[in-house]
């Protein structure tokens, strides 16, 4: 059975060919001269050692710092200091490491993302940290404001898996944007009341202006807000 050469013996099999074969044979190119004697006459002593790190392939890329501290580079962002908001950086992307510039000066390096966001907490504003991490603790304080049924909902999401669920507690808070904080916490307590306490319920009974309602409304979220209509709307057994 025939065995297929390794590696090691691939490779010194190319070098003996190299030096014995082709290197000692008359190349016309060269005046019939050895390849091998014209390397360690004139080119040998040319030669300088290999560089002590591999090479590596650069990609350079320029972005402005968006306001929220974050610049594109390929398909994934990056954070750097807040102070540089508005200005171009220059992004030096090799290998595993993702390098920004501002004035020549290296002011942000994050581990290489093929999509997502790397952020550092630290390049946001002090003032503004707290608010743009929105963590879950944030999120109660903001809950209270709102009101008891707010804090009930977030409570409730935030008992198990809460990372998974922080967008969705998020979104509740950002409703404050739209609505008054009476409504929110209304909203919030009657999604609780259906078992549906999801952003997008809470969202869809404030669309349909049910919160003070009494009707089912588990499925607010999904359903247009014509819709949202209770049991008695469907009683087939009415007369018309």
């Amino acid at each position: 059975m025939h065995q297929s050469p390794s590696l090691t013996q691939m490779q010194a099999a190319a070098l003996a060919w190299c030096t014995d074969v082709y290197g000692r044979h008359q190349h016309r190119g060269l005046g019939g001269a050895h390849p091998a004697v014209v390397f360690d006459a004139v080119e040998k002593h040319t030669l300088t050692p290999l560089p002590p790190r591999r090479f590596e392939p650069v990609v350079y890329s320029t972005g402005k710092l968006a306001p929220d501290c974050h610049v594109k580079a390929g398909k994934a962002l990056y954070s750097a200091p807040w102070q540089l908001i508005g200005r171009r950086l220059l992004v030096r992307t090799a290998g595993d490491v993702v390098q920004i510039f501002h004035d020549e000066q290296v002011v942000a390096t994050h581990v290489r993302r093929l999509s997502g966001r790397a952020t550092n907490p630290e390049h946001y504003p002090p003032e503004k940290t707290a608010f743009t991490l929105q963590t879950v603790v944030w999120c109660r304080v903001q809950a209270e404001q709102i009101g008891p049924g707010a804090v009930a909902i977030v409570d409730e999401l935030s008992q198990v898996n809460a990372i998974h669920r922080l967008r969705s507690i998020q979104g509740i808070i950002r409703l404050r944007s739209r609505y008054d904080d009476a409504r929110i916490d209304a909203a919030c307590a009657r999604a609780l009341e259906v078992g549906d306490p999801r952003y997008r319920t809470v969202k869809g009974i404030l669309v349909a202006g049910t919160e003070h309602d009494g009707q089912d409304v588990a499925d607010a979220g999904v359903t247009a807000p014509a819709l949202l209509r209770g049991p008695a709307a469907f009683d087939t057994e009415r007369s018309a």
